[in-house]
């Protein structure tokens, strides 16, 4: 699979997943309680996490250019996947995540082998 298309997928995909966060807050307590009280950590990282689902779709636009930012693409995947291993291996996070952060962890492996396997691009001026 191409970078273009791994990029494009997990942009498409981080932007279903994130989206109805910013009307679901009240559920989300409800769900996994107790309530979130401090918002702003909740909507701060809907807000990041969203921003690098464009970002993802700007890299599947032109691989080899941007090819520099897939490293730290890398890393927004392992934040979330790390995350919540380590909280639910401590008894902290809910079983229902997990299946989220093996999409990111998988994320970040073909984000690697996407990384591994895009040529840089030829400098400025040369074509």
């Amino acid at each position: 699979m191409t970078a273009s298309r791994i990029f494009r997928i997990a942009g498409i995909y981080g932007i279903i997943a994130l989206l109805p966060n910013f009307v679901m807050e009240g559920r989300f307590g409800l769900d996994h309680p107790p309530a979130i009280t401090h918002p702003v950590f909740f909507y701060g990282f809907t807000g990041v996490a969203l921003a690098w689902q464009v970002a993802f779709l700007l890299i599947a636009r032109e691989p080899e250019r941007l090819r520099p930012l897939m490293l730290p693409a890398i890393l927004e995947k392992l934040a979330f996947f790390g995350a919540v291993g380590v909280l639910w291996a401590q008894g902290r996070c809910a079983d229902v995540l997990l299946p989220f952060a093996a999409i990111d962890g998988a994320f970040a492996l073909a984000f690697a082998v996407a990384w591994r396997t895009t040529p840089d691009a030829p400098p400025l001026g040369v074509r």
